[in-house]
């Protein structure tokens, strides 16, 4: 019966002691279904970059394709954008409000004043600044 005993409670410490140093460890990241956080991080860093270099990569096939449309005579005078040939592979940016605020206004006219104050109107007024 000890024996028994013995081999049942030297069972169960094992087994605490093994899920002990699993659980506790980089030993974990082995068990399948785990991954460590830095392995989570550099995921979507990678996955962040992946993105954005598909889209840098869209943007210069776009810009050679026009430039060979240019090249070649296949470019329609009327289609032609001579502002910027990258234009049209942009994004359509959302509307933005670029009406002046109050703030912008009053700062606006302190700076004025400040500008006014600060240079001489006439040539006599700047010799009597320079004399003082």
């Amino acid at each position: 019966m000890n024996v028994f005993v013995f081999a049942s409670l030297s069972t169960i410490i094992i087994i605490t002691i093994t899920t002990f140093i699993i659980a506790f460890t980089p030993l974990r990241e082995f068990i399948p279904g785990y991954s460590s956080s830095k392995l989570k991080r550099d995921a979507t860093q990678l996955a962040l970059k992946a993105d954005s270099l598909s889209l840098a990569l869209k943007k210069n096939e776009d810009y050679i394709k026009s430039i060979q449309k240019v090249l070649t005579g296949e470019l329609e005078y009327a289609k032609f954008n001579k502002d910027s040939i990258l234009e049209s592979t942009e994004g359509v940016q959302p509307p933005m409000n670029l009406s002046t605020s109050k703030e912008e206004l009053e700062l606006r006219e302190q700076v004025a004043k400040e500008e006014k104050n600060s240079l001489p109107a006439s040539p006599k007024e700047r010799s009597r600044k320079s004399k003082q």
